[in-house]
């Protein structure tokens, strides 16, 4: 009996004496600093496809074709300037031209500076809401459309000093509509100017113009 004592009191302290020494000493652990990863946003205000920190030029318009610099495209053909085009678009029964606008029109002028043959073609267009019954067909001397044609006229002529002879302003009216008048973005898209820098001496370049309703437009 005291034998089997004596042998269940060793077995006991040897166990005891074992888990001793699996049990981990926490006393010299340090602390680890984990490296989460950092998210980059990437921010393109004008939507243009070119984030903010690469684009040169911001508040670009919507519906331009733009380089890899975030700026509006320049278009050149073999023996004439580099074509441009430009748009600007109003808020109903409105001439004013909006400032997000006036940037790309500074380039507009600064191109044309650059070549003195350079001419510029401004069609001026209204939404059907703009205009009652009585002015579809015929449109009226001081019709909206002229306005804002000449407010970008004058805005190369006053801020860029750009002879007027080589601006040609058109009222188009309703008549080169680009969208239906079934919504009101619809309609939005149709209050615009549409301007095209081409050069006086080559009339190919007309056949770029990819806006709608030139030739139904009536010069002034």
């Amino acid at each position: 009996m005291q034998t089997k004592l004596w042998t269940t009191i060793v077995i006991m302290v040897s166990a005891l004496t074992l888990s001793a020494c699996q049990t981990p000493d926490l006393s010299e652990q340090t602390s680890q600093t984990i490296n989460m990863p950092t998210v980059v946003v990437n921010l393109d205000s004008d939507s243009d496809g070119v984030p903010d920190d690469l684009d040169q030029c911001p508040n670009t318009t919507e519906n331009v074709v733009i380089d890899e610099r975030g700026c509006p495209e320049v278009i050149s053909l073999i023996g004439m300037p580099p074509m441009m085009e430009y748009r600007a678009f109003f808020t109903k029964d409105s001439s004013e031209l909006l400032p997000q606008y006036h940037d790309e029109l500074d380039r507009v002028a600064e191109q044309m500076n650059n070549y003195d043959t350079a001419t510029i073609k401004i069609e001026a267009h209204v939404s059907e809401d703009e205009v009652s019954k009585a002015s579809t067909s015929i449109l009226p001397s001081n019709s909206l459309a002229k306005s804002r044609a000449l407010v970008v006229k004058n805005y190369l002529i006053l801020n860029h000093k750009i002879e007027p002879s080589r601006l040609t302003t058109l009222d188009c009216g309703i008549k080169g509509s680009i969208a239906p008048s079934d919504t009101e973005e619809n309609r939005s898209m149709n209050r615009r100017v549409y301007s095209l820098v081409t050069d006086s001496k080559n009339h190919k370049a007309d056949y770029y113009q990819n806006d709608l309703g030139s030739n139904r437009c009536i010069e002034f």
